[in-house]
């Protein structure tokens, strides 16, 4: 169950950091001929960034007992 909390909190870890550049860079999405507007990954950023986070607590809170 760790490794999937960790691959996952990568993953939005990530995915957060590419909304905020495509932000900070305006950089265009074209999604079937149609433009996305900058306020989408506003709220792209918001919501993958509170599971990155709800990972790395989850993470924090399952230490892994070491062998002796």
């Amino acid at each position: 169950m760790r490794s999937y909390v960790l691959v996952a909190t990568i993953f939005f870890s990530l995915l957060t950091v590419v909304q905020l550049l495509r932000l900070l860079l305006r950089w265009p999405v074209l999604v079937a001929g149609v433009s996305i507007p900058l306020w989408v990954s506003v709220i792209a950023a918001l919501i993958v960034g509170s599971l990155a986070i709800a990972g790395m607590r989850v993470l924090s809170r399952s230490r892994v007992p070491r062998a002796a």
